[in-house]
């Protein structure tokens, strides 16, 4: 029988900012659909998830390997972890795209049992190549029912690698690996001038997406081994809420500043981009891992309005990201958007929706959280842990 381990102090701060971060990529792709976004470089918010990821693996599993932890137990928990919101994502995704009339973006109708075949594909996390018949959007998605789960796909990805070779790696050679995917990582952002990759299969997207994950998971992964040595004194700790505040400024500033910057050259925004990953998300998570350490968990201001509110937020992040797309199907067919086909250039022809839909989606979230992951979750780890 696997080992139980007792659960290690908690960062909630570091789930709030994930929180944030899956606000920051709602309000991207509500604004996907305009010619314009006041968040235009949303999608490095998916770079934090995968910074913040490879730290939070590391910090709650890199001690225990030598205390009885197995890699099938590592592997269950991340699935009890993961993959019900993976089938519930796939599973509103399919009935979001049924009411929107089951057509591809240039109005073709879908059979339904391409429908179903898409469904199943994307329950099992099996990503589609393109010109596949189960893409059934004819956006070259891997994962059409539920786009964003292509991060998901890549974070599976990245738990086999730590699991299997990362996580026995010397330090030393982590930080090699960490080099060699950040020369690739600044490659694919200066050629392709953003880092908005890795959804789809089209043009190397495989390995394009396997550097965005790659790199900044190693990141993370190197900063939890780190970061015990180098806690802040109790006399230079400010207040969790202060430090939540301004590392969410960060955050929302990396998406929104390239809006107010104007246009810029290709070359410039992959730079950009590529310092974001490499330099301003670690720089994130490491200041506020330091600030607000992990052994203060929920018992730190707990009676706060503003650690409330962060709580909620990471409570919320996960379920809030893995099915709020399939939410803007519905808007998109409601608009008349039809991909790149047929572009909407006036948002305060829409604003109202625009307006509801991020509520729409954080109550969409709530439900599934309270309703589904909690309670699949417990149960799975009663019958299968």
């Amino acid at each position: 029988m696997q080992k139980t381990f007792q659960q290690k102090p908690h960062y909630d701060i570091l789930d709030g900012l994930r929180g944030v971060a899956a606000l920051i990529v709602i309000l991207y792709h509500v604004f996907e659909c305009f010619d314009w976004s006041p968040a235009p470089r949303g999608y490095l918010a998916v770079d934090f998830f995968f910074v913040l990821s490879g730290f939070v693996i590391g910090y709650a599993y890199d001690d225990r390997w030598g205390r009885g932890l197995k890699t099938g137990g590592f592997f269950r928990r991340r699935l009890i972890r993961l993959h019900p919101m993976v089938v519930l994502g796939a599973l509103v995704g399919a009935v979001c795209f049924l009411l929107q009339g089951g057509r591809m973006w240039d109005g073709t109708p879908v059979a339904t049992s391409l429908v179903m075949l898409a469904l199943l594909l994307n329950m099992l996390m099996l990503p589609l190549p393109v010109g596949a018949a189960a893409d059934i959007r004819g956006n070259g998605e891997m994962f059409p029912l539920n786009g964003p789960v292509w991060s998901l796909f890549f974070e599976y990805i990245g738990n086999v690698l730590y699991a299997l070779l990362l996580r026995r790696m010397p330090t030393r050679w982590l930080c090699a690996v960490a080099v060699v995917t950040g020369g690739l990582l600044g490659y694919v952002a200066l050629s392709d001038g953003y880092l908005g990759v890795g959804w789809s299969m089209a043009d190397g997207g495989f390995w394009t997406g396997l550097v965005r994950m790659l790199f900044p998971y190693t990141l993370g992964m190197l900063m939890a081994r780190r970061i015990g040595r180098h806690p802040a004194r109790e006399d230079e700790r400010p207040s969790q809420v202060v430090v939540f505040a301004g590392a969410s400024l960060v955050l929302v500033l990396a998406a929104v500043a390239p809006f107010l910057f104007g246009e810029m050259p290709a070359w410039c925004g992959g730079l950009y981009d590529a310092l974001c990953v490499a330099l301003v998300f670690p720089a994130v998570v490491w200041c506020t891992a330091r600030l607000c350490p992990a052994h203060g968990g929920r018992q730190a201001d707990s009676g706060r309005r503003g650690t409330r509110l962060i709580r909620f937020l990471g409570d919320l992040s996960y379920p809030l990201y893995a099915v709020h797309y399939p939410l803007m199907y519905l808007f998109y067919a409601h608009i008349g958007f039809a991909g790149e086909l047929v572009p909407i250039a006036k948002v305060h022809d829409v604003w109202p929706v625009a307006l509801a839909l991020p509520f729409g989606c954080i109550l969409l979230g709530w439900i599934a959280l309270r309703c589904y992951d909690l309670p699949v979750r417990r149960w799975l780890a009663r019958v299968w842990e």
